[in-house]
């Protein structure tokens, strides 16, 4: 079985990314990436992205755009660390707080948190962002 499954497929991503959200914006460090305009979806694009890098369905390729694409939603807002160990930190709550728990906490935290160390070579500018990257699998 996929990550995806282990995690109980796309309703309890869609939980994780919803709650993370609410916990990120009660956060006085954690706020600031999610407190100036989000997308009216985000939370279903996120959850869409994420169950395709868990192995489940090709949902953020086949209906938001490439990995690329998705990389430069987030580039060119430079770097802070207190705040992404915050993001991170709230992230394995939300997963918690949803009933993910275990091993498969672990590996879904453990991709998140590479994935954003990852996103830091694109923090200063967008367009260091480079064409037809793969999607990024856990």
């Amino acid at each position: 079985m996929s990550l995806y499954g282990d995690v109980g497929g796309f309703d309890r991503i869609l939980a994780v990314c919803r709650r993370w959200h609410e916990l990120c914006l009660d956060d006085p460090l954690a706020q600031h990436p999610f407190s100036h305009g989000m997308h009216p979806q985000h939370d279903e694009r996120l959850a869409a992205y994420l169950a395709e890098a868990l192995g489940g369905p090709a949902l953020y390729t086949a209906g938001y755009g490439d990995e690329s694409s998705m990389r430069r939603l987030d580039a060119g807002q430079g770097s802070d660390a207190d705040m992404e160990e915050a993001c991170l930190r709230l992230f394995g709550q939300a997963l918690s707080d949803v009933g993910v728990t275990g091993d498969a906490a672990q590996r879904v935290s453990a991709y998140f948190r590479a994935a954003a160390f990852d996103f830091r070579q694109y923090a200063d500018r967008a367009d260091l962002v480079p064409d037809n990257l793969d999607v990024n699998h856990a």
